[in-house]
């Protein structure tokens, strides 16, 4: 299948592409890393500029470069009096590779590189990189990015099933949902098991996995390490608030969840205490589902705040004297307060949702977003379809 081409990643690569700085691609294992860097070195290439592509993954690769010292000779040898492009995948797989990348930044070279998460994540890039570097966060296929991928091939990709399997290219391609949900759950192990219990050597596994199943299946809702601890210790397994500190923060560096702080309209700012985590992908909340009946609630609200995200917007839960309102976005000096419901048909729903910006004056946007085909919108507030939302570049 022909890949798509992600013009959004593209875009904020593009301007750096002459900077010495190593241009760093990361994001959830399986989300299109090492396509972008591809789809980078392409179009570089096709400019007529002189391009160098190492995929570290493959085997007569690593044997030829094992280290920094190969790989700074191989890179020399090939350098002219025109900039050379660099692109390393899976760098993790050179011994020192923070020492090549250091090295090659100063060479008349422009270095990009991707990293496995089970060893290359956020906090190594700030520590053996030591500032040198400029990251691109990227994420699994929004659903526009997704049905777009699905049509190359004359398919579809409903938003129903968007809402339940989320995003992952390679999830998408398969022929069916029991070969999806394979697909997924195979993922959701090596991320799990592979790359974090063996990472971190975590010694209570079971204990990990469980905290982990019980954050992943309550996206979209309040959690803190305590009430995990206190939850824990209702299905009687003993764990301290540090340590689920410690295995929320294993996720965080693994892309594998998003925690979104409150913001206070009475302090006029984040409150770290309050938190709404969200999952990078709704598979993984669909994933430990038993039975036909899909969490379609909580992931509507999970795909919303990743849209928000795509978009680039600033996201805080805003706690209006008490009412929750979703999410505050905030771009380029805009600010929006963003309700999401399933539904608003019924009365009591609409009550609900509706009342949440009470009291609350024009000088934020106000948007609910559901999956109802009625428009809502009344003088005050703007009711988004999900699907028209799903479409937005801005809100």
């Amino acid at each position: 299948m022909e890949m798509l081409i992600r013009e959004h990643y593209l875009a904020q690569i593009r301007p750096f592409c002459d900077s010495d700085l190593v241009k760093v691609i990361t994001g959830i294992r399986r989300c299109g890393k090492s396509v972008i860097l591809r789809q980078t070195a392409d179009e570089l290439a096709a400019s007529g500029k002189n391009c160098l592509f190492l995929d570290f993954d493959l085997r007569p690769v690593r044997s030829a470069l094992p280290d920094a010292d190969a790989l700074i000779r191989h890179v020399r040898d090939r350098i002219g009096s025109e900039k050379l492009y660099v692109f390393l995948d899976e760098v993790q797989n050179v011994a020192g590779w923070n020492e090549a990348c250091r090295t090659l930044r100063l060479l008349n070279c422009s270095v990009f590189i991707t990293g496995s998460n089970s060893k290359l994540l956020s906090r190594e890039f700030t520590k053996e990189l030591s500032g040198r570097y400029v990251s691109f966060r990227v994420r699994p296929f929004v659903f526009r990015e997704a049905q777009a991928f699905m049509a190359q091939s004359g398919r579809e990709y409903a938003i129903s099933d968007y809402l339940i399997w989320g995003g992952f290219p390679d999830a998408l391609i398969q022929p069916d949902e029991s070969t999806r949900r394979r697909y997924l759950s195979d993922l959701n192990d090596t991320i799990i098991y592979s790359d974090l219990e063996n990472r971190y050597r975590i010694r209570r596994k079971d204990v990990f996995e469980r905290i982990v199943d019980y954050v992943l299946v309550s996206n979209a809702r309040i959690l803190s390490a305590k009430s995990i601890s206190d939850y824990m210790l209702g299905q009687n397994v003993s764990v301290s608030v540090p340590t689920v500190i410690k295995y929320l923060d294993y996720l965080r560096e693994a892309y594998v969840i998003t925690d979104v702080p409150q913001y206070s309209a009475k302090a006029k700012s984040a409150m770290s205490y309050y938190r709404k985590i969200y999952d990078e992908d709704v598979s993984f909340n669909s994933l430990r589902r038993v039975g036909p009946r899909y969490d379609l609630t909580h992931n509507l609200e999970n795909v919303v705040l990743n849209e928000l995200c795509f978009m680039d917007y600033m996201v805080h839960v805003f706690n209006n004297k008490g009412r929750e309102i979703d999410f505050l976005a905030v771009k380029a000096g805009k600010q929006y307060l963003v309700q999401v419901a399933y539904s608003v048909a019924e009365d009591k729903a609409y009550e609900r949702e509706f009342s949440a910006f009470a009291n609350l004056d024009n000088s934020c946007k106000k948007i609910l977003i559901t999956a109802d085909d009625v428009d809502f919108s009344t003088s005050t507030v703007c009711h988004y379809r999900l699907k028209d939302f799903l479409m937005m570049n801005e809100l």
